[in-house]
């Protein structure tokens, strides 16, 4: 029986079992023979879906089935309408132009749990977090748009693969599917 299980990515940690220098999966993630579906940069947090399915995981991780995934991106500034434009439209990063994309500002900061170490504070600089969702995943992608609309990315946390959310899970805390997660991931796209 396939086991998928649903993790929120710490800061700092790399998203595989073995290699490099400090944290990995396995420090987190004692379950047998599950891969991560997608990665996440050591310097980004969030949501992280590991299985053994291999058709799942083809499925999320090929471009060409546009599979939505969303982050919540603090950024240095405050964009205007014309930058979230941009953002929605496709910039050009790495000589390639990105797919449209969903990007709001949100009106409030989330409610997350404080990062270790924290973001660097500079009282002349406003920051402001966006909710982006992109349909294609990229090396760094959502770091590159934010640069190319002229707001660096300061954190950045992935909040949904499709319809799971990170919900109320701690950094480096992991749980199985609920059974309506499990069908919700599992359906084909409308």
């Amino acid at each position: 029986m396939p086991r998928y299980l649903i993790f929120n990515k710490p800061y700092n940690v790399l998203s595989q079992f073995s290699g490099g220098a400090g944290a990995t999966l396995k420090n987190y993630i004692s379950t047998p023979d599950v891969y991560p579906v997608g990665r996440l940069d050591r310097d980004s947090e969030g949501l992280m879906l590991l299985t053994d399915d291999g058709w799942l995981q083809h499925r999320l991780s090929n471009p060409r089935f546009e599979h939505p995934r969303t982050y919540w991106v603090q950024v240095e500034g405050i964009p205007d309408a014309a930058a979230l434009e941009k953002l929605e439209k496709g910039v050009v990063i790495q000589n390639l132009l990105t797919r449209p994309a969903n990007a709001r500002l949100l009106g409030q900061d989330p409610q997350l749990p404080p990062r270790d170490p924290p973001i660097r504070f500079r009282k002349s600089i406003p920051t402001a977090w966006i909710e982006i969702t992109l349909t294609e995943g990229r090396n760094r992608q959502v770091r590159r748009m934010m640069a190319a609309a002229g707001y660096p990315a300061l954190r950045l946390v992935r909040v949904g693969i499709g319809p799971l959310r990170l919900g109320k899970l701690t950094p480096g805390e992991s749980r199985k599917l609920t059974p309506a997660e499990f069908d919700a991931i599992r359906a084909p796209r409308r």
